[in-house]
């Protein structure tokens, strides 16, 4: 029988593990070993594995691994497809995850499909722990999906103790932004807050504190929002409405708002930061785009997957182990959207 045929008469079919030891002359068992990344198989005896596999076409079939294995080595991630930043961390995550030995599958929360139903998915498919980014689930479902399966919090730092969570110093970073803008000479300095999105609370209260600390409570202004585009646009049209109280910079909670913002602010001929300056909170790569180039405050989205994925491994080897909260010191990114306020 030819190499990558069966029994059926001649016919090809797809190559099978059996194919594979074929070719190189040794048992399928061994060939078993080198696809689970065994030990016992020498570098050499992998290597030739490896090219007999590409030659005959074939792949490791992962859902027959996963069947024979008492373990999944899987972590299932919770994302949300349109935030950017949530992008970054899963860039960080697959590698982390790869040093650790563990595979990733991702679940995202979309418009048609709430985060209940994203993390459930994750779990009817072995995932053996469970990575949340920037979750608005409610902390009683968190911790009860603690109890079930180890679980890390991305974004928040408000879990009760119940799961490990990997978040900014989110006053730190709102305080850096007050700050540096104070220093430009801004004190015209509004705040469009995030609703109920991951550190907006955090970030909305340090924005209140650094304005009464430089003497501008009298100033501050917080303008509903929600960490969206939509909401940073909506923001400026409400500041348009009446252009001789416009304020001379604005603290958005997120890149994606301030972004909605600097957009509605271009439609309407407003100049930025000539006009008015504008900071936002992520440094995401929407940001750090030419033509956007946002004043930030940058979260080491690495650093906090490398957290997270670390956590949750953790937790696997010990279950005993008590949850920690791990903080991440954020960094400010100046960049052309921020400057002297007019007439200075």
């Amino acid at each position: 029988m030819d190499e990558g045929t069966r029994g059926d008469g001649g016919k090809r079919g797809r190559p099978t593990m059996a194919d594979v030891a074929a070719r190189v002359g040794v048992s399928r068992a061994l060939v078993s070993l080198v696809f689970r990344n065994e030990r016992g198989p020498s570098e050499e005896t992998r290597e030739r594995v490896f090219a007999a596999a590409r030659e005959l076409g074939y792949r490791p079939d992962s859902a027959a691994q996963l069947l024979a294995r008492s373990r999944s080595k899987v972590l299932g991630v919770m994302m949300t497809v349109r935030n950017p930043f949530h992008a970054d961390l899963v860039e960080g995550i697959y590698p982390a995850a790869e040093e650790l030995g563990y595979d990733i599958l991702l679940s995202a929360a979309v418009p048609t499909r709430d985060e209940r139903a994203a993390v459930e998915a994750l779990l009817s498919h072995r995932c053996e722990g469970v990575i949340l980014l920037g979750p608005n689930l409610d902390g009683a479902y968190v911790a009860e999906l603690g109890r079930r399966v180890p679980t890390v919090v991305v974004g928040r730092g408000d879990a009760d103790g119940e799961v490990d969570t990997v978040h900014t110093a989110e006053a730190r970073g709102a305080r850096e932004v007050v700050d540096y803008l104070v220093e430009l000479g801004h004190t015209e300095i509004v705040h469009i807050d995030g609703g109920s999105g991951p550190g907006s609370a955090e970030r909305r209260r340090a924005y209140r504190a650094a304005m009464r600390r430089h003497g501008l409570e009298a100033s501050a202004r917080v303008l509903p929002g929600d960490q969206t585009e939509e909401s940073g646009a909506q923001a400026a049209e409400s500041l348009l409405a009446d252009r001789a109280a416009m304020p001379t910079a604005v603290f958005a909670s997120n890149d994606r708002c301030a972004v909605g913002f600097l957009d509605a602010m271009k439609r309407a001929g407003v100049a930025v930061p000539g006009e008015i300056s504008v900071a936002g909170f992520d440094d995401s790569r929407l940001a750090q785009l030419s033509h956007i180039d946002l004043t930030t405050v940058a979260q080491a989205p690495d650093r906090q997957a490398d957290l997270a994925v670390r956590a949750v491994v953790a937790r696997l080897e010990d279950p005993a182990r008590a949850p920690a909260d791990h903080v991440v010191q954020p960094k400010l990114i100046v960049r052309g959207s921020t400057g002297r306020p007019p007439g200075r």
